[in-house]
């Protein structure tokens, strides 16, 4: 049985500005995500390069002596360096999944990875996956910053209507950090994966561009240099999503 306690309901498609029949007025195929860097107060967003990359990757992650990281990865542990570089190698070779790395604006250390993926131009739809953030990465303004650049590239910058993020439905810190990201539950794909060995049922999450400017001016408030102090702490936490 999938527990989804807690969770809202699905969101309803027969809104006002849901409705399956809304008209979508002089739609044109949207740009394909560019590698261009994305930079933020705090992080900076680069295509993965291993070259550049894998070393910092290694080292940070290197931090989780459990293995966390991997627990719902189709990929990893990983043997040794060696093997996590090969996998970054086949990481950067593609354009759907198109990887960046996430680095510290301070020390320009790579702390984590991101990507873009299932790419529709032509729909104006986008996934965020593929996020493994070192130890150092979690919880901290870079976290949420970097999300916020991805979501800004895909609706502002390339007009995409939908911006999609989907999980093991048994992953709580996924589905909580998705609802704190202004992403709305779905619903859950049942049986729709095998992944090293065991079931994934899926739960599916979005925003949609008329939900994007409410979004952003919440993350536009929350980091706000006046909103933290002189060690970085935060003084009011991110609103939650109306």
């Amino acid at each position: 049985m999938v527990d989804m306690t807690g969770m809202a309901q699905p969101a309803s498609p027969t809104g006002p500005d849901e409705g399956t029949r809304r008209p979508v007025p002089d739609w044109r195929t949207r740009p394909f995500p560019p590698t261009a860097p994305m930079q933020g107060r705090t992080c900076r967003l680069e295509r993965l390069d291993p070259r550049r990359h894998a070393a910092d990757l290694w080292a940070a992650y290197s931090a989780d002596t459990a293995g966390d990281l991997w627990t719902y990865m189709t990929y990893g542990p990983f043997a040794g360096e060696a093997d996590f570089r090969n996998h970054l190698d086949r990481c950067a070779s593609t354009a759907d999944p198109l990887f960046f790395a996430i680095l510290d604006r301070a020390s320009g250390q790579a702390h984590g990875l991101a990507s873009y993926l299932r790419i529709d131009p032509g729909q104006g739809a986008v996934e965020v996956g593929h996020l493994c953030y070192a130890p150092c990465l979690q919880r901290t303004v870079a976290a949420t910053e970097a999300m916020v650049l991805m979501m800004t590239r895909a609706f502002d910058e390339l007009g995409y209507r939908r911006y999609q993020w989907c999980c093991n439905v048994a992953n709580e810190g996924s589905k909580a950090a998705a609802l704190r990201l202004g992403f709305r539950f779905e619903g859950v794909s049942r049986h729709a994966a095998v992944v090293k060995g065991r079931n994934r049922d899926t739960a599916w999450f979005s925003i949609l561009d008329h939900e994007w400017p409410a979004q952003k001016a919440r993350f536009a408030d929350w980091l706000h240099p006046d909103n933290f102090d002189t060690h970085g702490r935060q003084k009011q936490p991110l609103a939650r999503p109306s």
